[in-house]
């Protein structure tokens, strides 16, 4: 009941981590049916373009063993010996071309599935794989049900498919019994070639079946809740409340950095309430004036104690504070839009040091 209930909360699609994880670890999306259709492909081929040649060959080598036998005398255990690599050597000629045609295959419809990676989880020993409960689970299980139905698919689509194909030649194949010799192998491999078409092509409708449905399957035993999407954004990205705690930090640290730089401004424009703009001008330091620090209500609040406890000049001009505050960030020299208004408060203040100078 707990399974059911869990697989019910797994309402959401997999994230890209989820499936990288998967991936890494050897679940991958892959159908033994593309296999077989493989291997499949690779007999006909086989059949087709290299059956004939090697038959004849081994044909020609059998008539002259058995038509020129004096040409193997086995008198001692080294003719024996020759004797044996020769029929091994052609044997294998034989049947090399059909173990290279299934291995370059079979890797290939495995390739084209999923690229091949080395993945030693799968070989790592787990007792779900010879747990007999956890056996009758998968046989009995969607999946389990699925191989069935692919099985009894294949048996029974293909029995009635090649009864009817093969139905004309079963009379020709008995006469055949009774022909020449030379005759049962054509006839045979046209019978073969027949049999392993129909297999062919209900092989290529499994397959891409269970192409889909593998897929299918992947995706939904990948599924995740909701706490398993936020439980990942929390691993991958951090927790959204230690993140925020760093922010504030953060802020924190850098509006103390900002008040400690209003002793150094030249001037303070205000609101006069609610917004202060601190802004230093040393001619050999930069070309325009530059905002050291900015605040709004508390903050503008002690941006102008601190001006007025190191006797820096307090400008009040509520729309040059309130534009200066929405387009100039700290540490930023202002635009040429407020040169003018400020290159006349600038003036104002050398004024006033110039009086203050002549008065002392």
């Amino acid at each position: 009941m707990s399974d059911d209930q869990d697989k019910d909360s797994k309402t959401e699609d997999p994230t890209d981590k989820k499936k990288r994880d998967a991936i890494e670890k050897g679940n991958t999306p892959s159908s033994a049916e593309v296999t077989l259709f493989g291997s499949t492909l690779a007999f006909y081929v086989y059949l087709v373009f290299f059956l004939p040649q090697n038959v004849s060959h081994l044909g020609e080598v059998l008539r002259d063993f058995f038509e020129h036998p004096e040409q193997w005398k086995v008198e001692r255990s080294s003719d024996l010996v020759s004797l044996l690599t020769y029929l091994m050597m052609q044997s294998a000629a034989f049947l090399l071309p059909i173990a290279v045609l299934l291995m370059s295959f079979g890797v290939i419809s495995s390739a084209a599935q999923n690229l091949p990676s080395a993945v030693l989880e799968r070989i790592r020993p787990q007792w779900s794989r010879v747990s007999p409960v956890k056996g009758f689970g998968r046989i009995y299980s969607l999946q389990g049900m699925v191989q069935f139905g692919k099985s009894l698919f294949k048996v029974i689509i293909v029995s009635v498919i090649m009864y009817y194909v093969l139905r004309s030649d079963f009379y020709a194949s008995l006469d055949s019994m009774f022909a020449d010799p030379q005759t049962i192998f054509g006839v045979m491999v046209r019978v073969t070639k027949k049999m392993v078409l129909v297999i062919l092509g209900a092989t290529f409708v499994v397959a891409v079946l269970d192409i889909a449905w593998t897929r299918y399957h992947w995706f939904s035993e990948l599924k995740m809740t909701k706490q398993e999407i936020k439980d990942e954004m929390k691993q991958s990205q951090g927790d959204p409340m230690v993140k925020a705690r760093q922010r504030s930090v953060a802020r924190d640290r850098a509006r103390r950095r900002m008040i400690n730089s209003v002793p150094r401004a030249t001037m303070i424009i205000t609101n006069p309430t609610h917004y202060a703009i601190a802004l230093r001008y040393v001619a050999e330091e930069s070309e325009a004036p530059v905002v050291v620090a900015k605040g709004q209500d508390l903050i503008a609040l002690r941006i102008r104690e601190i001006a007025q406890e190191h006797n820096i000049p307090i400008f009040e001009d509520p729309p040059l504070a309130r534009s200066m505050f929405a387009q100039v960030s700290v540490d930023s020299v202002i635009p040429p839009v407020f040169y003018k208004a400020v290159a006349e408060l600038i003036h104002k203040v050398y004024a006033s040091r110039r009086q203050n100078k002549r008065v002392r």
